[in-house]
Parts: structure tokens; sequence; C-alpha cells
């Protein structure tokens, strides 16, 4: 469960990877072992990186996030699926996989959404993180570099997935949510998660 999960600055070096969840999604598509995977993506350089090292961490996170999803429906999408809704997955599995991710969606996104506020601005996110610094201990520890990083990655996730036009947006686009994603999320009662891709039905 992701409310159980600590807090971790990783999404600084592991960020989206889109193109790289869509390369590992195929490959476990395909029934390959994720040991198989880890070492196609590597022997192959199937990531473009300069070290074998970042591709086999990085491979490791893809398939980590991959396994968090637990559904092959939506695996596939990302795999073969559209752009649009292979996004909307791979941010899914953030959400589930990444603590920092699932409160900043919920509680900041989702909440705008459910109360038809689609104002956004930095002040939002900075206030998001000055909450978490005061009520999470290892959050409090982190350097101002690292609140700066994380907040960039989270505004650069809501540009990829369309819910900001830009970094330096101040509206909220309207989103619609995948429909397979969205009955998965009810069947597993995941009505916080559903409000951060703007859905109460």
């Amino acid at each position: 469960m992701v409310m159980n999960l600590p807090y971790k600055a990783v999404i600084t070096r592991e960020q989206f990877l889109f193109h790289e969840m869509r390369i590992v999604a195929k490959l476990m598509m395909d029934g390959i072992e994720d040991k198989q995977i880890i070492n196609l993506v590597t022997s192959e350089n199937l990531f473009q990186y300069p070290t074998e090292k970042m591709i086999k961490n990085i491979a490791r996170v893809c398939i980590a996030r991959l396994r968090t999803i637990d559904s092959d429906l939506l695996v596939e999408q990302i795999a073969r699926g559209s752009s649009e809704s292979a996004k909307q997955i791979c941010l899914y599995a953030m959400i589930k996989y990444y603590r920092i991710v699932y409160d900043f969606m919920v509680t900041v996104i989702g909440e705008k959404y459910r109360t038809k506020d689609y104002s956004y601005s930095k002040v939002d996110i900075s206030i998001f993180f000055t909450r978490l610094q005061e009520q999470v201990e290892n959050v409090s520890t982190w350097k101002v570099s690292t609140i700066s990083k994380n907040k960039q990655v989270l505004t650069k996730l809501l540009v990829d997935n369309g819910y900001l036009d830009s970094i330096k947006s101040t509206q909220l686009n309207p989103i619609l949510i995948d429909l397979n994603l969205k009955k998965i999320c009810k069947e597993r009662n995941e009505y916080a998660i559903l409000a951060a891709f703007n859905c109460f039905e």
C-alpha cells in the first residue's frame, strides 16, 4: 500500500521514463523474464544511456513500476496503446510506486479537480512541500536543492501528461481518464487516485 511507503527523493533520478517504460513493457508482454529483460536492455543498450550501471538501474525501476501496476491489460496499453493512454498509465504506476507522487497527485491535483479550482501556481507545490517538511521527519532533512529538483520533476509530470500546457502555465487542463484505467481503479476502490485523473463517477 503506497500510503505505508517511506518518502524518498529518488524521483529526481528516476523521473517519468516514458520511453523506457514502453520498451520494458513490450519485452514483458513478449513473456521475457525480469532478469532477461535487464540483460537484453543492457546488452543492446535499448535506452541509449552512457553507462551500463545506469541502464541496469533504470531497467529495474521500470520493471518494479510495471509489477506495481499488477495488470496485464494496463501493461499491454503501455507497450502498445496510444501515447496518451500509455502516458496516463505510466503516471498511475508512479502514483502507486512513489509515496511523494501519490500525495502530490491526490492531495494537490485531485483536490483541485474535486473543488473545481483549476488555478495552479508554484505556490501550490511550495505549500505541498512545506507541509511535508513540517509533518515528515526525513523530508525535513532534505536539502533546498533536493526540494527544488522534486518540484521540477513533479511539475514536468503534469506537463508530460497534459495537466499543464507548460511549466509556466497557471491553469490546470481538464483530464479525461483512460477507460481501462478507470475500470481497474474502480475495481480496486482507488477513488483517491481517480480524483487525480479528474474522475468522480
